[in-house]
C-alpha cells in the first residue's frame, strides 16, 4: 500500500493492495495506519455508497463548513469517475484551483480528500458506484456547494453534463459562501 501526495496539501492517492486468485479477488482499499503516518485525518463517522446509473452525471461540488467539516476517503467500485476537488482553505497556495484524478473500479486506488476541500465528479460509464467513509456527521446547516461550472474556477468536465440535481445546478458561483 502505498499514499502518493497529489497537488492539494492533505490530498492523497492511495494505492491498495490488490490479490487474485482461482477464488477471485481481494483488495484492501485503506490502510488508517498508513494514511496516520502521513499526518491525514484518518476517522470515520459514516460510510455512504452512491450509485449512477448514466456516464455523464454529474455530483457536486459539495463540502461542509466548520464546525462541521468534513475528510473524505473514497473510491470507486463499479464503473470509472473523473473526481475533482477545489481548494477552499485561504492561504493555501492551490487556493481556489481545482484538481482532477481518474478513478477506475479496474484500478486499486482510492482519493483521501481533507476538510476544506469541495468534492465532486462525473461518471465515465453507465452504473458507476462510489464508496465514501466520511469523518464527521452529515450536518444539513454545514452543508454547501460550489457551482459545478462555476467560469472563475474553470473545471473541465470530460463528458457532456447528462443529469445533475436541482441543487448542483443552482448552487452558488465562486466565492463560496
Amino acid at each position: 500500500m502505498n499514499a502518493e501526495a497529489l497537488d492539494f496539501r492533505g490530498v492523497y492517492l492511495i494505492t491498495t493492495e490488490f490479490h487474485s486468485d482461482e477464488r477471485g479477488d481481494f483488495r484492501r482499499v485503506v490502510d488508517f495506519d498508513l494514511l496516520r503516518s502521513f499526518g491525514v485525518e484518518a476517522e470515520v463517522c459514516q460510510v455512504s455508497i452512491v450509485t449512477n446509473d448514466r456516464s455523464g452525471t454529474v455530483r457536486g461540488m459539495h463540502y461542509q463548513v466548520e464546525p462541521n467539516a468534513e475528510a473524505k476517503t473514497l473510491w470507486c467500485h463499479a464503473g470509472a469517475v473523473f473526481d475533482v476537488l477545489v481548494d477552499l482553505r485561504p492561504g493555501e497556495p492551490t487556493y481556489g484551483k481545482w484538481l482532477g484524478v481518474r478513478l477506475l473500479a479496474s484500478e486499486p486506488v482510492a482519493l483521501h480528500v481533507p476538510r476544506g476541500v469541495a468534492h465532486g465528479y462525473q461518471t465515465l460509464r453507465d452504473a458507476s458506484m462510489m464508496t465514501y467513509l466520511i469523518s464527521v456527521p452529515y450536518v444539513a446547516k454545514s452543508a454547501r456547494s460550489l457551482r459545478w461550472d462555476d467560469p472563475t474556477v474553470g473545471i473541465e468536465w470530460p463528458l457532456e453534463v447528462t443529469v445533475i440535481s436541482e441543487r448542483d445546478r443552482g448552487a452558488p458561483s465562486w466565492p463560496p459562501h
